[in-house]
């Protein structure tokens, strides 16, 4: 559709022709006065395009002038006409100079002008922006203006003033999120809330229209409070702040937390304004940790802490609390600069140890409830808030060392009598050995000593059992006690902690209340007649049990241990025996006093060496003798010897003094 504006060719053309037809006017009116006046009269407009423009067919005669002669475009004069008579004055050239580059409009890319809407069709909305040409937008980048009519006016941005085909290229669109991005810019530096349309869910948060642009909004920004559901704020129109842009890729996060943190900063300011200790307020329990509640009290959050919650003790505040409870709480303590504050719950209830019952006093017995258990003892509960030690010397009658977590067990009631007990310290003191009488003072008469009893393994150290015979008694097995025939390295060896042990009383220390036990002494003592079938030198089957770089134990018959250094468990072809093996072992130290035998492998198979070299040496000797012998007979029988028999003699006496020398040896050897 053309433009009601016309382009700088066709205004000049247009002026062009109706200058021609004012000079052809003004031609036909001068025909009628004299030729000398027609000729000397000054025209406007060439005589040609006069009679091209006469609308009488009778036209009159035409003046002679002077032929012009034409000259180079680069010479035209646009001031003279073919009659080279100048047209217009200077002032009326300049004037229509002006108009005439008025014609012109200067557009850019890029560039944000206002458009008349002058056409709509089903797909597209034609719009006049005083271009050489109109330009076409699709009707979808109209659709929030449902009422557009032909006549109204949009801003719209020229992509392109002329594409591959020649065509205005404009959009709304970009016009929209041009301006919504320089407010966008805007309203960050200047703070101010903007309201936006939520229209739809995306990864982490939401997409929200503000100005007509898309920004986002985190999901850790919509509210105070965590948000799982993103959908229900979809289609929702909300306030927000611009909290971030980036100028690069034209991007912006808006936050709605914000404004609702700035509400609550006003109604904080508000409230801790008229804060006062020992103010009583009601609050809602909004979230519950392992040390402590936080409490809302009305825009403004408040830490209960697990110790004032309840006078008792209690492992986790939702033993007492529950989410979204209202109740009231008491302020203990506020700070202005950091604006935290400090409630308590159970300090609106009288401390339990200033309305104690007139039964719980001194000698009395309650009952209580484990809440804590030390290495020293445990404390009971009597009451919320009221706690007693019962301390580990206060458990039992007996005098043997007892761990107090073996003993209790959290949640555990016990009765117990009240030792001691102080209101203004508020500490108590309770015992439950003494629910019982003393067994210890009669402990003469029920285990005398030398008799026998059957007790139950309690605790086991390294250097004895404790036994417990009865309730509050008890007493020890030495290490050294527990067997005559074996050593033990740990009595656990020996017995297991609740096993049953039989035991004999070896001593009484009332004064200690401590009982001296044995357990050896059930039976006697086997050394007094092992003696003679262990003696030195006897041989006996023994099994390696334990090794060490000193030697290895070795089990006899009849359940003794022996010892075996390493040089003596040296086999006959050089190796050493290994553990579990079994093999034949003499004794060569036999101490009844330390209860100690000493054997040896080698000394078994080195004898055997020693008596085979004795008998060789000894039918050595015999030859020898018997050899010496022959040679006296000899002797006395020859009464003038030869020289034959002289070397017979001499051969004799070298072989005997080779032997002599031999035997020399070998018993120096045997005796090494």
């Amino acid at each position: 559709m053309q433009s009601e504006f016309l382009n700088p060719s066709d205004f000049f053309m247009n002026f062009y022709f109706k200058q021609l037809n004012a000079d052809a006017q003004e031609n036909a009116g001068a025909a009628e006065q004299p030729v000398e006046e027609a000729s000397a009269a000054t025209t406007t407009a060439p005589v040609e395009a006069a009679e091209a423009v006469t609308a009488p067919a009778e036209a009159p005669a035409k003046p002679q002038v002077a032929e012009v002669v034409e000259t180079a475009h680069d010479d035209f004069d646009w001031s003279v006409d073919k009659r080279n008579v100048s047209s217009y004055s200077k002032e009326e050239k300049e004037k229509y100079d002006k108009v005439y580059e008025n014609t012109f409009i200067q557009l850019n890319d890029g560039e944000l002008v206002n458009g008349t809407v002058v056409g709509l069709t089903n797909t597209d909305v034609v719009l006049n922006i005083g271009f050489k040409s109109d330009g076409l937008i699709s009707l979808n980048e109209f659709r929030d203006i449902p009422g557009l009519k032909v006549g109204d006016e949009v801003e719209v941005m020229i992509v392109e003033k002329e594409d591959r085909d020649g065509h205005l290229n404009l959009s709304r669109k970009q016009a929209r999120t041009t301006r919504a991005w320089e407010k966008i810019v805007e309203v960050n530096k200047t703070g101010e809330v903007v309201t936006g349309l939520v229209t739809s869910k995306t990864k982490g948060g939401l997409i929200v229209d503000v100005f007509g642009m898309e920004t986002f909004l985190p999901g850790s920004q919509i509210d105070v409070k965590p948000v799982t559901d993103y959908d229900q704020f979809v289609g929702k129109t909300m306030e927000f702040k611009v909290v971030k842009i980036n100028e690069t890729i034209k991007n912006a996060v808006v936050s709605h937390k914000a404004l609702i943190e700035s509400d609550m900063e006003a109604q904080r300011a508000e409230i801790i304004g008229k804060l006062e200790k020992g103010q009583v307020l009601e609050g809602t329990v909004k979230n519950i940790t392992d040390f402590g509640a936080f409490m809302d009290l009305g825009g403004l959050d408040g830490l209960l802490y697990i110790t004032d919650i309840s006078w008792g003790r209690i492992s986790h505040p939702n033993e007492v609390l529950k989410m979204d409870q209202k109740l009231n709480v008491v302020v203990l303590d506020f700070d202005d600069e950091k604006k935290r504050i400090s409630l308590g719950l159970k300090q609106l209830t009288p401390h339990p140890w200033d309305v104690l019952p007139e039964d719980i006093k001194e000698g009395n017995t309650v009952k209580g409830k484990v809440v804590n258990i030390e290495d020293y003892g445990a404390f009971l509960e009597i009451y919320p808030g009221v706690e007693g030690l019962v301390h580990v010397s206060e458990i039992t009658w007996a005098n043997t060392p007892i761990n107090a977590k073996d003993f209790f067990k959290l949640g555990n009631e016990h009765e117990a009598k009240i030792v001691t007990l102080d209101k203004d310290t508020r500490k108590m003191s309770l015992s439950i050995k003494q629910l019982t009488d003393d067994p210890w003072n009669d402990i003469e008469s029920r285990f005398a000593e030398g008799t026998k009893h059957e007790g139950e393994v309690k605790n086991i150290t390294n250097y004895g059992v404790f036994v417990e015979l009865a309730q509050g008694i008890g007493g020890m097995i030495h290490i050294s006690d527990l067997s005559w025939l074996k050593r033990f390295n740990h009595p656990g060896e020996y017995t297991k902690v609740g096993e049953k042990i039989d035991v004999i009383i070896l001593g009484i220390d009332k004064e200690n209340r401590k009982l001296q036990l044995g357990h050896k002494q059930l039976e006697e003592d086997p050394w007094n007649t092992l003696q003679d079938t262990f003696a030195i030198g006897s041989i006996h089957e023994g099994t390696i049990t334990r090794k060490d770089d000193k030697g290895a134990t070795i089990q006899l018959p009849y359940g003794l241990e022996g010892f075996a250094p390493n040089r003596h468990l040296t086999t006959k072809d050089g190796k050493s025996l290994g553990l579990d093996e079994t093999a034949e072992f003499v004794v060569i130290e036999f101490d009844r006093n330390e209860k100690r035998i000493v054997v040896s492998h080698a000394r078994i198979w080195e004898q055997e060496q020693y008596t085979e070299r004795e008998g060789i040496k000894k039918a050595e000797r015999a030859e020898a003798e018997k050899t010496k012998k022959a040679v006296k007979s000899i002797q006395s029988k020859v009464e003038k010897a030869t020289l034959g028999d002289l070397g017979v003699l001499a051969d004799l006496k070298k072989k005997m003094d080779q032997e002599a020398s031999a035997a020399k040896k070998d018993d120096a050897a045997a005796a090494e």
